[in-house]
């Protein structure tokens, strides 16, 4: 047993859709979550600044006692850790491998969309990992830099005719290309499932990074003994914002309050 936290970081309100999950599956842990709401987004940031970030979350996180940090985002998983990882002595659990597995454990016809922010799509990860486990699987990539924005401001209802506007300018190429499953390579994305699965179509699988990082969270390391665990949420900025919409990203009355930290104070 070891009754550690489980350290989550991403750059704004997604990691909370992994956090839920983790709720779900793994219900004794205690976790300690950090959004950095002050920086959102870091799809659209060059690398170096991606890894500096990176190191002062991670640096932040290490402060407490945990166990384990789970990459709840996209663009780090994909641009950041191979730097990173190296620098920490904690197991880090990413995005990108366990939603790989998930990919080629669904697609019945090797057809396979990649979605993300503009810094995950152009590191082309999860192609390199789909097309190593299984060479010959055809794949598609989109950058979607507007999903983050629209998720943060509480805009995603498949109702919603911007919304609708803006899924098929993104999707109409993955659509026509055949997929028959769909990554959501970024943890804000699956706020935006329902109206991705009204476009794309009762046959395309979509796949929740955060979930499935989750998941294998669950296999992979020590777990703590039989208790009802405990979350603590610190954010970068705008504490009364995430209070208000922490609740539609875990899915459940959340009864949030976070804390503020001065991010830029660690990992120097």
């Amino acid at each position: 047993m070891d009754n550690r936290a489980i350290g989550v970081f991403d750059s704004g309100l997604g990691g909370l859709t992994a956090v839920r999950q983790l709720h779900r599956v793994m219900p004794n842990e205690d976790i300690i979550y950090f959004g950095d709401t002050g920086r959102v987004p870091y799809g659209s940031r060059g690398r170096q600044t991606i890894i500096n970030y990176t190191r002062q979350d991670t640096a932040f996180l290490m402060q407490h006692d945990i166990k384990a940090i789970v990459v709840a985002c996209g663009t780090v998983s994909s641009v950041a850790l191979d730097v990173v990882k190296g620098e920490n002595t904690l197991p880090m659990i990413v995005v990108v491998k366990p939603a790989c597995h998930a990919a080629l454990k669904y697609t019945k016809n090797d057809r396979v969309g990649i979605i993300g922010t503009r810094g995950t799509i152009q590191s082309g990860s999860y192609e390199a990992r789909l097309h190593t486990q299984r060479p010959g699987i055809e794949t598609i990539a989109r950058a979607c830099p507007l999903f983050v924005p629209l998720v943060e401001n509480g805009r995603f209802s498949p109702d919603d005719k911007v919304v609708q506007m803006i899924v098929e300018e993104y999707l109409t190429d993955i659509k026509n290309f055949g997929v028959d499953t769909l990554i959501l390579g970024c943890t804000h994305f699956p706020l935006l499932r329902a109206a991705i699965h009204q476009f794309m179509g009762d046959k395309v699988t979509l796949i929740d990074v955060g979930a499935e990082a989750a998941d294998y969270v669950k296999t992979f390391i020590d777990r703590a003994e039989e208790r009802t665990g405990n979350t603590e949420y610190f954010v970068s900025d705008d504490i009364d914002s995430f209070d208000e919409h922490a609740e539609m990203f875990l899915g459940e009355p959340a009864g949030v309050h976070a804390q503020l930290v001065d991010i830029t104070a660690y990992g120097k």
